[in-house]
């Protein structure tokens, strides 16, 4: 064969196996999907049923007690009454726009969100921690769900679950969850030496030295994480209401397609305002205890 041809016809060999590979995978996927889909579809109730007696009790509450519990939660975690005088003005708003409905389930979903990352991700981030094998192992997979758009994420989840919440909430899940995994690790791998050596010697063992010294010291930057995580979920809402999960991003989706810049703008504000509230409560939360942390070193 000549280089000419060769180089002539390699594209079109490329293209051939490209295409043979894609519709392998293709088929092994919805093959897998038929066989398997109802049986994961039915391990997945609890988390639907979790979901929706959440979202119903957000939706059935008062409002004034949401904003009480909010406002309570502010006070609790900063002591300062600016950021509970901001949370309060950014709820009455939001109602009074006409997005409360919508806010509540965003809450639903974002709070169902993020505990399943910390449940998931804190254990995960130990392990890395405790193992370098295990670090080298979830490293790569990391670095591919952190550069993965956002909307590739869909394809799979839909293709297995159909169009739901669940599908929604796995999808930001693995969209968010990274952060929390690699500031775990992070935080207990920066802690002292010579103060696991200081726990060891008044005869601590290794779930003890994991309780009362490392995680402890590594609270702020397993906060940072949730933090990051908090801000990821909220960032991925609008891209899941492609998928039929309800709340602020199915207006903004609206406004895109139907161009209506005073719904979307609103929607996108309301979205604005409860990830500046997180991001508030969950920071304040973290100066409290590095405080509280530092305060106990000293005495």
């Amino acid at each position: 064969m000549s280089e000419k041809s060769w180089l002539t016809d390699f594209p079109q060999m490329a293209r051939s196996d490209l295409l043979a590979i894609r519709k392998t995978l293709d088929g092994a996927y919805r093959e897998f999907s038929r066989s398997y889909g109802d049986a994961i579809e039915s391990f997945f109730d609890p988390l639907l049923q979790l979901l929706i007696g959440f979202e119903k009790l957000l939706l059935s509450a008062p409002w004034w007690l949401v904003i009480l519990v909010m406002a309570g939660l502010a006070w609790a975690t900063s002591r300062s009454w600016k950021l509970v005088a901001g949370v309060v003005i950014s709820l009455l708003l939001i109602g009074y726009f006409g997005m409360w409905q919508d806010t509540m389930r965003t809450l639903s979903i974002i709070t169902v969100c993020t505990l399943l990352s910390i449940g998931i991700g804190i254990p995960i981030g130990i392990l890395m921690a405790r193992s370098d094998r295990m670090q080298a192992l979830v490293t790569p997979m990391l670095d591919v769900m952190q550069t993965m758009p956002a909307f590739v994420y869909l394809i799979p989840v839909v293709m297995l679950l159909g169009i739901g919440k669940v599908p929604g909430v796995i999808a930001v899940v693995i969209y968010a969850i990274p952060p929390v995994i690699r500031l775990t690790n992070l935080g207990i791998r920066l802690v002292d030496r010579e103060v696991l050596e200081a726990a060891t010697a008044y005869g601590a063992n290794a779930w003890q030295r994991l309780v009362g010294v490392q995680l402890p010291l590594a609270m702020p930057n397993i906060m940072a994480g949730i933090n990051q995580t908090i801000m990821m979920a909220l960032a991925m809402v609008v891209i899941a209401s492609m998928i039929g999960v309800k709340g602020l991003g199915q207006p903004v989706l609206k406004s895109i397609t139907n161009q209506y810049f005073t719904l979307g703008l609103f929607n996108g504000l309301a979205i604005v305002a409860l990830a500046i509230i997180f991001d508030r409560i969950s920071q304040a939360y973290a100066r409290r205890s590095q405080k509280h942390l530092s305060r106990s070193h000293g005495e």
